[in-house]
């Protein structure tokens, strides 16, 4: 089986502890900096709300300030959470980024809110949303960035901007609605791996081919935590360990420094959880992460993997990034 495979970046814009929205913002910028001179297809970020170790709440404005520091890397959405938006507004922020940022830039959507329902009642002001809206906003939205829309209003601009539409999902509905649609699918197999194999056995099997795309085309997210040695690669991924659990648990924080040992105190509980996601993990040195991506890529098929490495200390996190391309390309 092959193990030929492109490789990117997810990014949450992660605050740390002590830290502020502003320097998760110039990291980010970095960060897509280093992977596009690693050779990266794409770098993207992830809409989330209310959440306080998350800075990428405002997906559009953020993928400018990213797509501004950089020059040839594809920058977008992984994703843009449909339901909080209207598809008119969504047609005119990519047909504006994709305005300034020509051949560039990539829409992700998703259905969740990304979001506690409170927060999501903010967002929306009603919550009573008919569970079947979603595919037709993919379809209106889509329609908006086509040449000549069938919409009444036209996105200006967005309105001939074609930019190119991913459906997302962590569940068999965002594969059995790219299928449909023909288009290319992303799975959140970095922290919803559990139907992970029924996901891409349902996304090719009823694939149909499309304007937009011939054959079926599956990113799996993934996470790495590399560094030179597999012990300090365990003792930088407790970072993600933490917020993980604490998110898990209701309780969502900023990104906390290392705890060495902390899978050994942590409760049977949050063991499990994290067990569990080691399904699309990867923590060790160089050879490790190798093996692991060898083996991902074998049982899945995948033809892409978009990296996120949660990592506190941004020199760490890089590097983490420096040795995930190494063990990609050593393939």
């Amino acid at each position: 089986m092959s193990t030929r495979a492109t490789f990117s970046a997810l990014d949450l814009a992660p605050i740390t502890q002590g830290g502020s929205a502003r320097d998760a913002f110039l990291r980010a910028a970095e960060l897509a900096q280093h992977c596009e001179n690693l050779g990266f297809t794409r770098y993207w970020l992830a809409e989330h709300h209310g959440m306080p170790g998350i800075a990428s709440a405002a997906t559009a404005i953020l993928i400018s300030h990213v797509a501004s520091q950089t020059q040839r890397i594809r920058v977008g959405a992984g994703g843009i959470m449909l339901p909080n938006h209207s598809p008119l507004v969504i047609a005119e922020q990519f047909g504006t980024l994709e305005s300034l940022y020509p051949g560039r830039i990539d829409l992700g959507l998703g259905r969740a809110p990304g979001s506690d329902q409170i927060t999501s009642r903010a967002l929306r002001r009603d919550l009573n949303s008919d569970p079947e809206q979603f595919p037709r906003d993919v379809l209106e939205l889509m329609d908006y960035m086509s040449d000549e829309p069938e919409q009444p209003v036209v996105a200006v601009p967005g309105r001939g901007s074609k930019v190119p539409v991913w459906i997302l999902g962590s569940s068999l509905y965002g594969a059995q609605l790219a299928a449909a649609l023909g288009l290319p699918y992303a799975f959140a197999s970095h922290f919803a791996p559990a139907q992970l194999a029924h996901a891409c056995e349902v996304y090719r099997q009823h694939f149909r081919p499309s304007k937009y795309l011939d054959k079926p085309y599956l990113m799996l997210g993934f996470n790495i935590f590399a560094a030179d040695t597999t012990a300090e690669a365990e003792d930088l991924a407790t970072s993600w360990q933490q917020s993980f659990v604490s998110l898990r648990s209701g309780k969502p924080i900023t990104l906390p420094p290392p705890a060495p040992g902390y899978m050994d105190n942590a409760s049977p509980q949050a063991q499990e959880l994290i067990k569990h996601m080691m399904h699309c993990t990867a923590i060790g040195d160089v050879d490790t992460v190798r093996q692991k991506i060898h083996s991902t890529l074998v049982n899945t098929q995948a033809n892409e993997l978009i990296v996120t490495s949660n990592i506190y200390d941004q020199k760490a996190r890089l590097h983490s990034y420096t040795l995930a391309a190494e063990a990609f390309k050593s393939l």
